[in-house]
C-alpha cells in the first residue's frame, strides 16, 4: 500500500481548562485575605470594575433537625437564593462550580511578676531563645525566626504528634490561648465548658503540646515555664524544683536564704544560678510577635430559635465588586478604533465573569458549610468527643459535587461555631468499619476504647491481638497493626514493655 498525505475530518469531544474556568477554581481555593488582594488587583486592572460600599443582606440558610433522624440529629438545607448581580442572570448565578479534576485535599501570659533583673540578664541563648542555629540535626531549628510564625511552627508538630481529631482540635484552641511570649492565657475549665469535654482531657492535651518545640510554650507560669525546659535537659533535681518555689529570693539575692532551702553549698548554688540564666524565660519571642494572627471566619453558625442552625457567608469576607455598565456603554459609544473596541469588550466580559465566579464560590462555600454542619450535628451539640467519622465524599455525594470542590472549599476557610473558630478541614475524620456491617466508627472513638482497655487491664496485660478481638466482639474490625500504631500514637508501651513495668512494681 502506498503511503501519502490525506486530510480527515473527525468529530471528538474534550475537556478544556477555560481561562475564565481556571479562574473560578482560583478563586474557590483562596483565603478571605488572599481573595481580598485578588480583588484590589481586579479593580486596579479593570476600569468597568468598583467596588460596592453599601451594605447588603447576608447569604444564609436555616438548618433544622429533620424528623426522620436515628442516631443523630441532622439537619435539613437548601442552597439559598442567588441575586441577581450586573451581568449575570439568575441561571448563571446558580450553576455550580463543580469541575472534574483530581482531588488534592488529602485525608496558633505574661510571665510571673518575680523579676530576674536583681541577678543579671538572660542570656537568651537557652532553649528558644538562639538567633543563630547551630547545625544539630533538627529540621526545625534550621528555620529562621522571621521566615514563620510561632503558631505555624506549633501547628506543623501538632499535625504530625497529634494524631486524635478531637485532641488536635483542643490542641489548636490551646495555641489561640498564647500571648507573645508563650504563655498561656485563660483557664483551662473555660476551654473545656466550650469544646463540651472533660477538664482532665484537656489536661492531658497541653501536658503533650507542652512538649513540642521550642520548649517552655504553654506554660501558665514563669516557674512552669523553666521547669519544663529543665526537666527536657534532665535538670528538674529536687534542688533545683526548690529554687523554682522561691524565685522570689533569687530576685533579690538571697544566697544564703537559697542555700538553705535548696541544701546545697555556694560552689552548687551558683551552677544552678548559671543554669537558670541559660533558660529563655520568654520562649516564644525568636518567632513574630503576632503569635496568632487575626482569623476572620467566612461562616457564621449560631443556633436558631427553632433549635436547630443557622448557617451564613460572613459580610465582612464578601467581596462587594460591580460591573460599571453605564461607564461601559459610555466609552463604548465613544470607541472609534478595532483595538479599543476589542479592549473594551474583553474588560466587559472580564468584569461579568468575576462577579460570577465571587457568586458561584460564595454559594458553594455556603452549600459545603451547610453540609458539614449538618453532618457534624453531634459535635456541636454535644461536644468534641461526639466527632462523626467524616470524608470528602461523604459531603461530595450529599450536594452533588466533586471531591476536588469540596477539597478547595474547605482549606483555608473557616467557621465560627459556639464551640470556637475551626478551619473547615479539621471537621473530616478516619472511619474504622463495623465488623457486622453496621455504621461505622469514628477513629477517635476506637483509639479512646483501646486506651480504656489498656487503662483498666490488671495483672493479665492486653496484647494487641488480644485487643482485636475484644474490638471486633464489639463489631468493631479492626487490623493488629491498626490497633499498635493507634497505641504509638497515645505514647502507650507494647504488651511486653508494659509486662515488665508491672513485674518490676512500676
Amino acid at each position: 500500500m502506498a503511503l501519502g498525505p490525506r486530510l480527515d475530518l473527525r468529530q471528538s469531544q474534550s475537556l478544556v481548562m477555560t481561562p475564565q474556568l481556571q479562574q473560578a477554581i482560583k478563586l474557590l481555593q483562596l483565603s478571605s485575605l488572599e481573595l481580598t488582594a485578588f480583588i484590589d488587583q481586579e479593580l486596579e486592572r479593570n476600569p468597568l470594575l468598583e467596588r460596592e460600599e453599601a451594605d447588603r443582606p447576608i447569604e444564609s440558610v436555616a438548618a433544622e433537625p429533620r424528623a426522620d433522624a436515628t442516631d443523630l440529629p441532622v439537619l435539613d438545607s437548601a442552597p439559598p437564593e442567588a441575586p441577581i448581580l450586573d451581568g449575570m442572570t439568575p441561571a448563571a448565578a446558580t450553576e455550580g462550580m463543580d469541575v472534574d479534576v483530581d482531588n488534592v485535599f488529602n485525608n496558633d501570659s505574661a510571665a510571673d511578676s518575680v523579676g530576674m533583673e536583681g541577678y543579671g540578664q538572660w542570656s537568651g541563648s537557652g532553649n528558644g531563645g538562639r538567633t543563630d542555629f547551630e547545625d544539630d540535626g533538627n529540621g526545625l531549628d534550621q528555620v529562621s525566626a522571621g521566615e514563620i510564625t510561632l503558631r505555624d511552627h506549633l501547628v506543623a508538630q501538632i499535625n504530625v504528634d497529634v494524631t486524635e481529631p478531637g485532641d488536635r482540635l483542643i490542641a489548636l484552641h490551646l495555641i489561640e490561648m498564647l500571648d507573645g511570649a508563650g504563655y498561656l492565657i485563660g483557664t483551662l475549665d473555660e476551654l473545656a465548658l466550650r469544646l463540651g469535654c472533660p477538664l482532665a482531657r484537656v489536661e492531658a492535651v497541653l501536658a503533650r503540646v507542652q512538649t513540642l518545640d521550642p520548649v517552655g510554650v504553654f506554660a501558665r507560669s514563669l516557674k512552669e515555664c523553666l521547669a519544663l525546659q529543665l526537666a527536657e535537659r534532665n535538670r528538674l533535681d529536687p534542688a533545683m524544683a526548690a529554687m523554682l518555689d522561691h524565685l522570689d529570693l533569687l530576685a533579690r539575692r538571697d544566697l544564703p536564704g537559697l542555700m538553705r532551702v535548696c541544701g546545697v553549698d555556694a560552689e552548687d548554688l551558683a551552677e544552678m544560678i548559671g543554669e537558670i540564666k541559660a533558660l529563655d524565660p520568654k520562649p516564644a519571642l525568636r518567632f513574630d510577635h503576632v503569635v496568632a494572627p487575626l482569623v476572620i471566619p467566612d461562616v457564621l453558625m449560631r443556633r436558631a430559635q427553632d433549635g436547630g442552625w443557622l448557617v451564613e457567608l460572613n459580610a465582612d469576607t464578601l467581596p462587594r465588586v460591580l460591573v460599571n455598565t453605564r461607564y461601559y456603554t459610555k466609552i463604548a459609544a465613544s470607541a472609534r478604533g478595532k483595538d479599543d473596541k476589542t479592549y473594551i469588550s474583553e474588560r466587559f466580559q472580564s468584569a461579568n465573569w468575576l462577579v460570577k465566579s465571587l457568586h458561584q464560590r460564595a454559594t458553594t462555600i455556603l452549600k459545603v458549610a451547610t453540609e458539614l454542619v449538618r453532618q457534624q450535628d453531634a459535635f456541636f451539640r454535644l461536644g468534641v468527643s461526639h466527632l462523626r467519622p467524616l470524608v470528602l465524599r461523604d459531603i461530595a455525594t450529599a450536594i452533588s459535587m466533586h471531591e476536588s470542590t469540596v477539597s478547595r472549599v474547605t482549606s483555608n476557610k473557616y467557621i465560627a461555631t459556639p464551640r470556637g473558630i475551626f478551619e473547615m478541614k479539621y471537621f473530616f475524620t478516619q472511619s474504622i468499619n463495623s465488623a457486622d456491617g453496621g455504621d461505622a466508627h469514628s477513629a477517635e472513638a476506637v483509639r479512646h476504647r483501646i486506651k480504656g482497655l489498656i487503662d483498666a487491664e490488671g495483672k493479665d496485660v492486653l496484647s494487641d491481638e488480644r485487643i482485636v478481638e475484644i474490638l471486633k466482639a464489639e463489631s468493631i474490625d479492626i487490623a493488629r497493626r491498626t490497633v499498635a500504631k493507634y497505641r504509638e500514637a497515645m505514647n502507650i508501651a507494647s504488651s511486653v514493655q508494659r509486662r515488665r513495668e508491672k513485674s518490676l512494681g512500676m
